[in-house]
């Protein structure tokens, strides 16, 4: 469903559930990027009432998130701490199309957007369903389903700004770059991304 081209190695559930404080204290802050990603994306895009009105609830679930994954780190006794670079994150914007009409900036920001939400999905179900932890195995799972549906809704949310033939067109190459990113990052257990 998703379409990503290079598959995360399921043993990458063992080297996270070794590290799950990190992989917590990871998770919390990509859903706090995810929620203050949303509201750039309406302030950037603020005289488009689609993203106004769609990204809008996509926020506030975010948000809910964060707080969800706060409270699991506290349940364990675990804290927030400092915020990680998002190295998967900036590798994947230096794609982005630079010039051109502010639709294909929207429909670029949007899929990029897509992107971390379906590699997120990718990531949270192989924890749903290898994980050792009964509760994680929940808990992911609720998070997987909600990625997935974020991921949908931002591809439809560029095919309003550009053709769905161009959307598709963009969101192969997008696949094909971060499936070429990824085989190059350091494979880690302690990031979601």
């Amino acid at each position: 469903m998703l379409g990503l081209k290079l598959a995360t190695d399921p043993r990458w559930v063992n080297i996270a559930e070794k590290t799950i404080e990190e992989i917590l204290v990871d998770h919390a802050f990509c859903e706090q990027k995810a929620a203050t990603s949303g509201i750039s994306l309406i302030v950037r895009f603020s005289n488009y009432p689609s993203i106004v009105e769609k990204v809008s609830p996509i926020v506030a679930e975010e948000w809910g998130h964060f707080r969800k994954v706060l409270k699991e780190l506290k349940s364990r006794g675990f804290v927030l701490g400092k915020a990680r670079k998002d190295t998967y994150v900036s590798e994947l914007q230096k794609f982005t199309m630079k010039g051109g009409s502010i639709e294909t900036h929207i429909v670029e920001a949007l899929l990029v957007c897509a992107m971390i939400e379906a590699r997120s999905c990718e990531r949270f179900r192989l924890l749903s369903l290898h994980i050792q932890d009964e509760k994680l195995k929940d808990f992911y799972h609720e998070f997987m389903v909600s990625e997935a549906g974020h991921y949908r809704l931002f591809i439809e949310l560029a095919e309003e700004f550009k053709t769905k033939e161009y959307v598709k067109e963009r969101w192969t190459a997008f696949l094909e770059y971060e499936a070429e990113m990824m085989s190059k990052m350091e494979y880690r257990g302690d990031r979601v991304h």
